[in-house]
């Protein structure tokens, strides 16, 4: 059986693949480079799987079990955009980043035995978790292209800029309608306006905005680049930031309540 004390090997191997394949990419070697990325992703989907068959249930309960979603997410993330747009640094990026997650994970191991109350029992559970998770690794990808646009003082990241906003868009909608959901059938409510809801619809606004801007020809690259980083400012403050809040402590969205 898989637990914990077993992520660090599964993590390291995953993470120097995925650098291998960033360097890959760097070196103009594609096949290389979706080769060892793609590697990397089965070696990390093998621990999940392994998890979750240990845990008799989706590891996402805890914020360190979302922080694995995100990494496998955001790797995923580096490799699409490399394949379809072949920045070749994304994929260095996307690897860094993967790797922070992976790194509090296993230097924060307090995180991660804690028991799935019976409110988060549902059908609703993996669906929601997973196309949120999605959707911040899109956005991620989405930013990290708008701060290299805004360095390099240059619009030619919009087109793949647009295209995973849309994308992040979609699946934080698809998201948010799971969670009303799964809200009415837990607690009887569609909405309360809980912190983490209030966040997360602050977070889908400033999107629409975003699409919004795009959709009428605004013609501002450095606009619709920063819109995009406030985005994603809303959505680490909608995953974690609400935890700090103290209007949210007795919030059943702060993780370990």
């Amino acid at each position: 059986m898989i637990s914990w004390s077993e992520f660090v090997y599964f993590a390291c191997a995953a993470v120097i693949l995925w650098f291998a394949g960033a360097a890959a990419a760097w070196k103009k070697s594609p096949k290389s480079a979706l080769g060892l990325s793609l590697t990397g992703l089965c070696v990390y989907t093998a621990f999940i799987i392994g998890l979750w068959l240990s845990l008799d249930r989706p590891p996402m309960r805890t914020l360190g079990e979302t922080r694995l979603w995100y990494s496998f997410f955001m790797a995923i993330s580096g490799l699409v955009v490399y394949a379809r747009w072949r920045y070749r640094w994304i994929m260095l990026f996307s690897a860094v980043l993967a790797t922070v997650f992976i790194c509090l994970n296993i230097f924060m191991p307090q995180i991660h035995d804690q028991t799935l109350p019976p409110a988060l029992q549902s059908g609703w559970f993996v669906p929601h978790v997973t196309v949120y998770m999605f959707s911040y690794s899109v956005v991620g990808c989405a930013v990290i292209m708008s701060v290299a646009g805004l360095i390099q003082k240059t619009d030619r990241y919009l087109v793949s800029v647009d295209s995973l906003l849309y994308i992040g868009t979609a699946f934080l909608t698809l998201g948010m309608l799971s969670g009303a959901l799964w809200a009415k059938a837990a607690w009887g409510m569609y909405w309360s306006w809980d912190p983490k809801e209030t966040w997360a619809a602050i977070t889908w606004c400033i999107c629409l905005g975003y699409i919004h801007l795009r959709l009428r020809g605004q013609k501002s690259w450095k606009a619709a680049y920063i819109l995009v980083i406030l985005a994603f400012i809303g959505l680490q403050m909608c995953w974690y930031g609400v935890s700090w809040l103290p209007s949210a402590q007795e919030s059943m969205h702060v993780y370990g309540q």
